[in-house]
């Protein structure tokens, strides 16, 4: 018989042994749960800036003449000194340009407005500076969109699929106390962008962009390569290489041209098509980095643009479910300019582990706003396909093609349509809009267009999300015809949208376009 001494004694070790076995338990279920999915971090600015129910209010001091001066010579993109107030901080001696790319370009060449999109660097002068933890921001000064509200819509619905995107809000931007206009403020997707959505992460990521030009405007690329490394060594953004200042655009087929002029086929990786293993087959992604990468980084993407475009495996090389999400808005946006046509840009390729995602960005030209000429139509806005989303690219068939996936993305659009539109939160979100910002826009001193205008257009673009998610919900539930082929076969069901004039929601026209069903459903650019 063991004596209680002795049963105590043995109590007392497995007791012991328990513990310790309960917090190496917790300590491995961590690490698990940290290799499985990254551990997103709460972020103070999300709070601070981009609380949507509050415009925020930033107030850019510095030098006239250097603020003048900035934007004369625009195109340069060089970064100025200033200090700025966003709502009650203080920041001194932070980074501050102009950006864009055709927006930026347009509005140099526009001797009526000099209404540039800019970019706040909080860390560009002084290491380590944040604004609540962001260390860049963008505002967007609503190019080609008389509604103001295109790229923030969108940027909701990312919201309201969970998606890795970044968080936005308008501001009302004053230079030296005077005002200047309302702008859409976006956190930029760089470094703090990562740690609030990937934690400590080592992930790479790339904004790859074959929208570049061979030849001469200053600040754009040059042969194909981006300029190099701009003061105290900060790269320059592959989405602000100037964009033919002053020439036109070649037909979106021709690809890369020789003799100089735009590579728009994505030929050099940008599409993100696997074509073979040299990695300088993909110089458009490699050109693009934002953070530093070398060939092993590459490397790895090159083995998973292998993979998916073999089908192999996708839930290793793709993070399924967010890109699934992110198609889901991408496709209902009818973003032209984009991976849905020719134009292999506005986007950015997040790789970690070898695990590819995208992440999206640039809906000003949502909804119709990328005019493909005069035989472009509402109704193909309104009904644009969506099993037949990104013609452009093959990256997504294998997520198309798989029935288990295809069902998950129709969901996603499902949400959209019948939750988010005509569930109410799209007219809860617009009618928020429009309480925040109508004032801003009758007194914008810079603004792009009429108060008019905007009104007009804001009605249009209510009344034309309306009628997408009538043609959407048709779709998927096959009243409507889901491909572009099935389209040009039978129009007779498809939404009406005589209603709707997409001009007056504002177009940046592209002119002479084809028609451009047809050409998809042949199987063309």
């Amino acid at each position: 018989m063991i004596s209680y001494k002795h049963i105590t004694k043995i109590i007392g070790v497995a007791m012991t042994v328990a513990v310790v076995f309960c917090f190496w338990l917790m300590t491995f279920s961590q690490k698990v749960a940290e290799t499985l999915s990254p551990v997103r971090e709460t972020m103070a600015y999300e709070e601070a800036l981009f609380d949507t129910d509050e415009v925020m209010k930033i107030d850019i001091q510095m030098e006239q003449d250097e603020w003048e001066e900035m934007l004369e010579n625009a195109t340069a993109k060089e970064y100025y000194a200033c200090d700025v107030l966003i709502n009650d901080q203080k920041l001194y001696n932070v980074g501050l340009r102009t950006k864009g790319n055709t927006s930026l370009s347009s509005i140099a060449m526009d001797p009526e407005t000099d209404r540039f999109s800019l970019k706040m660097e909080f860390d560009h002068f002084v290491e380590g500076q944040t604004c609540f933890g962001l260390d860049k921001l963008v505002l967007n000064n609503n190019y080609a969109d008389a509604t103001s509200m295109k790229e923030a819509i969108v940027y909701d619905m990312y919201q309201y699929l969970g998606v890795d995107a970044s968080l936005y809000n308008y501001a009302e931007i004053s230079v030296n106390g005077e005002y200047l206009g309302v702008y859409l403020a976006l956190e930029a997707v760089e470094e703090s962008f990562l740690v609030r959505n990937y934690g400590t992460e080592d992930g790479k990521l790339y904004k790859p962009d074959s929208m570049k030009m061979n030849g001469g405007s200053k600040g754009g690329s040059f042969g194909g390569q981006p300029p190099g490394p701009m003061e105290n060594g900060a790269r320059p953004d592959i989405e602000d290489f100037d964009f033919a200042k002053g020439e036109g655009i070649k037909p979106p087929d021709m690809g890369k041209m020789p003799d100089g002029g735009p590579s728009m086929g994505g030929g050099n990786g940008a599409n993100l098509n696997y074509t073979d293993e040299e990695l300088s087959s993909y110089a458009d992604i490699w050109d693009g980095e934002v953070t530093d990468t070398g060939k092993a980084d590459h490397g790895r993407v090159v083995t998973a643009l292998k993979n998916i475009s073999e089908g192999t495996d996708p839930d290793r090389y793709l993070d399924v479910d967010n890109i699934l999400k992110y198609m889901a808005v991408h496709a209902f946006s009818v973003n032209l300019d984009s991976l849905s046509e020719n134009m292999a840009h506005n986007y950015y390729l997040y790789e970690y582990n070898g695990m590819l995602n995208i992440l999206p960005w640039d809906y000003n030209l949502a909804f119709g706003g990328m005019n493909q000429g005069p035989e472009s139509s509402a109704s193909e806005v309104v009904n644009d396909a969506v099993d037949t989303p990104f013609p452009g690219t093959t990256f997504f068939d294998a997520l198309l093609e798989n029935e288990e996936y295809i069902s998950r993305y129709h969901e996603y659009l499902n949400l959209l349509a019948q939750e988010y539109v005509l569930g109410g939160r799209f007219q809860e979100v617009y009618q928020g809009i429009r309480s925040r910002i109508d004032t801003l826009v009758k007194t914008d001193p810079t603004a792009l267009c009429s108060y008019e205008e905007y009104e007009a257009g804001a009605e249009m673009l209510y009344q034309t999300v309306m009628l997408r998610a009538e043609s959407v919900k048709g779709q998927l539930d096959g009243t409507i015809p889901a491909t572009d082929e099935e389209q040009l076969a039978d129009t007779s069901n498809l939404v009406d949208a005589s209603g709707i004039d997409i001009s007056v929601m504002g177009v940046m026209d592209m002119g002479g376009a084809l028609e451009r069903k047809s050409a998809r459903a042949a199987g063309r650019p």
